[in-house]
């Protein structure tokens, strides 16, 4: 960090001199000022990185200029110079927000390791900032891969709701994206600083989850061997996502519509009644009405979670997605693994069209990714593709047998082939393949782009 800024105020000028002096020495930019007003008038001016205060000036006081600094920018640490007998009163000067105190003599040394630690702190929230800006725009809805009108539906449902307070349920399979509109909802709201707490219900034991949720007291319960805080607490001022609500226990989801109800809740073990300010998103794969009928989710807990619901659709749903996802995945697994995969050929690409994707878009990630790893030439290959994914396209979409695809998918399979087969007899000519299928061309046209077919013939 060039050009470390160091504001020194004392009434004290032999004591003014004697700081400056070794502060420059050691190639540190230095401001002076003999009393506490001129030295805020400096700090508003100027881009200090550290201000150095006498505690008893005849203007005004350290603990004044330490509650003036924390309102021009509460970033900037303050370090109270006082008198040994002044200990007790720059200890309460710590606990309005300064960043440490030396007594006077001031000790050279000390004074070296306070500044040391002042610029690692200044290093840390600086990169802190950083990373919050590159997160935000990483979860930014713009940056989420889409193309249909099914995840435009989703992702303008989330833009609405993301700057408001609501509590918001997802819903969808494994792998569709719950997360990571979750993400996106807090980086778009006004919570976006603050934080972003993940907990996932189903990884957790059932003993845990509530005291992941909402923190213990010592001895709580064995084990239990210092106070801990939970992620209600930790996400106060910003945003809660719970994961697979749906598998919380009845006893857990008990105190979580209490905690949405009024905000508040008692950690395990402890009788103090605890409040929190935290917006709660609630995600899920499990029918959580057919969990009601079943008794094994609370009537009241759901109307709660489901003030706003955001519904993801699999991906085998939303097949005009898949081609933007697939280059979307080969560009970022080649980077990073310094390949030269630059694109896939039609015959991959048409079998991953064709196929299920039980896993939704996480399988189609991990199945590029290892394609890309894979990959012999700058284009992935059938080859490429896991020997299961090809089989089981062939095998369960075509096969007027095999269930295991719903009903219109499997009729979409079936005119996809059937366009795809007059499209190649007809040499890619559409009037033509229109008759033989013995519709009209506009329809076919159309059922081709519902479709996402890609007449590669036609310019042949």
């Amino acid at each position: 960090m060039a050009d470390f800024k160091i504001l020194i105020i004392d009434d004290e000028p032999a004591q003014l001199i004697s700081l400056k002096t070794f502060l420059q020495r050691r190639n540190y930019v230095v401001f002076t000022a003999s009393s506490g007003n001129e030295g805020l008038n400096i700090l508003k001016a100027n881009s200090i990185d550290l201000v150095l205060t006498d505690y008893r000036m005849p203007d005004i006081s350290g603990l004044e200029v330490v509650k003036a600094t924390q309102k021009i920018n509460p970033e900037i640490p303050v370090v109270v110079i006082t008198a040994y007998s002044q200990i007790e009163e720059a200890v309460q000067v710590m606990k309005e927000g300064a960043f440490d105190y030396l007594s006077k003599p001031i000790d050279l040394d000390a004074l070296e390791v306070l500044i040391k630690k002042a610029r690692e702190r200044q290093y840390l929230i600086s990169e802190n900032k950083i990373l919050r800006e590159q997160l935000k725009e990483r979860y930014r809805f713009q940056s989420i891969i889409s193309q249909s009108g099914a995840m435009e539906a989703v992702l303008n449902m989330a833009g609405r709701v993301a700057r408001s307070k609501a509590t918001v349920l997802i819903l969808g399979e494994s792998g569709t994206g719950k997360e990571l509109i979750a993400r996106a909802i807090h980086y778009a709201s006004d919570r976006a600083d603050k934080p972003l707490v993940i907990i996932n219900s189903a990884a957790l034991s059932p003993n845990l989850l509530e005291s992941e949720l909402f923190g213990h007291e010592k001895g709580a319960f064995t084990g239990a061997i210092a106070q801990r805080i939970g992620r209600f607490e930790q996400a106060d001022g910003g945003t809660l996502f719970i994961d697979e609500v749906g598998d919380l226990p009845m006893q857990t989801q008990v105190k979580l519509l209490r905690a949405l109800q009024f905000g508040e809740f008692e950690r395990v073990g402890g009788s103090k009644t605890i409040k929190v300010d935290v917006r709660v998103i609630a995600a899920t794969n499990r029918d959580l009405e057919e969990l009601i009928q079943k008794g094994e989710f609370r009537e009241d807990l759901y109307y709660r979670l489901n003030v706003v619901t955001i519904h993801i659709p699999p991906l085998r749903e939303r097949k005009s997605d898949i081609p933007v996802l697939i280059r979307h995945f080969i560009e970022k697994y080649a980077r990073e693994n310094q390949k030269n995969v630059v694109g896939i050929s039609k015959e991959a690409q048409d079998y991953l069209m064709r196929y299920h994707f039980p896993g939704n878009v996480r399988e189609l990630e991990n199945i590029i990714e290892r394609a890309v790893v894979l990959a012999r030439d700058e284009i992935i290959t059938l080859e490429d593709l896991p020997q299961g994914l090809t089989v089981q396209t062939e095998r369960s979409i075509l096969d007027p047998f095999d269930f295991s695809h719903p009903y219109e998918e499997k009729l979409a399979a079936f005119e996809r082939v059937m366009i795809e087969e007059a499209l190649k007899q007809k040499h890619g000519n559409q009037s033509q393949a229109a008759r033989l299928l013995g519709i009209s061309e506009r329809h076919l046209r159309s059922r081709m782009q519902r479709l996402n077919i890609v007449n590669t013939m036609r310019n042949r």
